[in-house]
């Protein structure tokens, strides 16, 4: 199983302050005989007519000596994951977590609104300090 992420714990705590409740820790999907491990499955209840909603969470750093390097990584990793649960999980949908900051510098940026339009990224974006949800982009 892959390490943990620097912000794995804020993540968990920001979700669980937002209401969600985690089901898997890491969620792990089987792909015939390879697996992928999304580091957290959620889900949270709805209105009463609308039932529940589910999401597997990945958790990205964007600590790495290349902002660019670090989108290609998550950006790969998203699709490949994406593409899986897609298949395997249809009523779950996958969310790229990032700090703030990750956000503000690099899908804020010209090159992260080209990928997130292109690719239609869900994303969650939190204050690792304060633990807290601080917008998803959906």
């Amino acid at each position: 199983m892959p390490p943990r992420d620097l912000y794995h714990h804020a993540v968990r705590a920001a979700l669980m302050k937002d209401g969600w409740m985690i089901t898997h820790d890491p969620y792990i999907v089987a792909a015939g005989r390879k697996n992928v491990y999304v580091d957290l499955g959620a889900e949270r209840m709805l209105a009463a007519e609308r039932g529940e909603e589910r999401i597997a969470v990945e958790i990205k750093t964007f600590t790495g000596p290349s902002e660019v390097r670090d989108l290609e990584h998550a950006l790969g990793q998203y699709l490949l994951y994406k593409t899986v649960i897609e298949h395997k999980d249809p009523d779950r949908q996958l969310v790229l977590a990032l700090s703030v900051d990750a956000f503000e510098a690099v899908m804020e940026s010209e090159l992260g609104r080209l990928v997130r339009a292109a690719y239609d990224l869900k994303l969650l974006v939190f204050d690792p300090v304060s633990e807290t949800v601080e917008q998803w982009q959906k």
